[in-house]
C-alpha cells in the first residue's frame, strides 16, 4: 500500500537488447538506499527486468538469472514469413521465473509499452498475460515475429517509445526515475556508415520523447557496447550500479530522505574493457 504524504516513485526502464542487466544494477543501488518503487513501466529489455522485479523476485535471484540469459534461451530460427526469429522461448523463460501471471497478480503496478506495427502508435499493456506482453515489447520488427493481440500486430516498444516516462507517470507516479541504456556512439571502423548507425541509435533513444519526461535520468556508461552480445551481465550490472550511485543523492534529496550507509556493489567490477562494434 502507498504510504500517505510520501511521493509515489515511478521507474521507467528503457530498451537496450543485451544491455538489460544494467537495469538490475540500478535496482541494486535503489534498494541499498531504501528508495521504494511504487510504479514501473518497461520497454523491450526493460520490460523483462520490470516484469521480474514487479513479480517480487528477490534482487539476489535477479542478479543470478541475468548470468544465464542469452540468445539460446530467448530465440529460435523460424521460416521468415514475419521475422527470422521467434521469441516464444523468451516467453517460456520468463514464465519459469515468475509464473504464467497476469498484470493484476503482480506485487507492484506494471505497464509494458509495445508498438502497433501497422499504425506506429505506442500501446500500453496493463492487463492479460505478462509474459506475452513482454514478448511483444521485445519483438524487433523485421527480425523477430510480432505478437498478435486484439486484432493488432505488436512489436518492439522502442520503435515508438524507448523510455516510458510518460507512461509510468500516467500510472500515478509523482517522481519518475528513468534509466536510459541507449547512448549513441560514433564507430570509427564503419566508414561513412558510422553516421547512419549513430543516427539510428539517436532515433531509438529519443523515440516517444522519454528523455524529457522523467524527473531524474540515469544513464549507465554503455556508449559503444555491442547491444547484441550477451554474456557480459556482471559488467552491465556494475555499470548500472555506478550510474545509479551518481544520482542517488539527487533522488534522496528530491524525496527528502537522508542517505543510508553506502553498501558495496552486489557484483564486482570486472577489469575487462567494454566490448564495441
Amino acid at each position: 500500500m502507498d504510504i500517505p504524504h510520501r511521493k509515489r516513485i515511478g521507474l521507467a526502464l528503457s530498451g537496450g537488447i543485451s544491455r538489460g542487466p544494467a537495469h538490475i544494477g540500478v535496482l541494486n543501488v535503489l534498494a541499498q538506499q531504501g528508495i521504494p518503487i511504487d510504479r514501473v513501466a518497461g520497454v523491450s529489455a526493460g520490460s523483462i527486468i520490470g516484469a521480474v522485479f514487479c513479480a517480487g523476485v528477490p534482487l539476489e535471484m535477479m542478479n543470478e538469472a541475468a548470468m544465464k540469459i542469452g540468445w539460446r534461451r530467448m530465440a529460435r530460427l523460424v521460416w521468415p514469413r514475419r521475422g527470422f526469429l521467434s521469441f516464444r522461448k523468451l516467453e517460456r523463460f520468463l514464465i519459469d521465473l515468475i509464473g504464467d501471471v497476469e498484470f493484476h497478480q503482480l506485487k507492484i503496478p506494471f505497464a509494458v509499452v509495445v508498438t502497433d506495427l501497422l499504425s506506429g502508435e505506442p500501446v500500453v499493456l496493463r492487463d492479460g498475460r505478462v509474459a506475452t506482453a513482454v514478448h511483444a515489447s521485445c519483438a524487433v520488427p523485421g527480425f523477430v515475429e510480432p505478437v498478435e493481440r486484439d486484432g493488432r500486430l505488436l512489436g518492439d516498444g522502442g520503435v515508438s517509445c524507448n523510455l516510458p516516462g510518460k507512461q509510468v507517470r500516467a500510472q500515478g507516479a509523482d517522481y519518475v526515475i528513468g534509466v536510459d541504456l541507449m547512448q549513441p556512439h560514433l564507430r570509427r571502423r564503419m566508414g561513412p556508415f558510422r553516421f547512419g548507425a549513430m543516427a539510428f541509435e539517436m532515433l531509438i533513444q529519443r523515440s516517444g520523447g522519454g528523455l524529457e519526461s522523467v524527473d531524474c535520468l540515469i544513464q549507465p556508461a554503455l556508449a559503444g557496447f555491442n547491444s547484441l552480445a550477451f554474456g557480459r551481465a556482471a559488467y552491465l550490472i556494475e555499470r548500472g550500479e555506478s550510474a545509479a550511485r551518481q544520482q542517488q543523492d539527487t533522488i534522496l534529496a528530491a524525496l527528502n530522505k537522508p542517505p543510508t550507509f553506502r553498501l558495496p556493489p552486489l557484483s564486482p567490477a570486472p577489469d575487462t574493457p567494454v566490448p564495441t562494434v
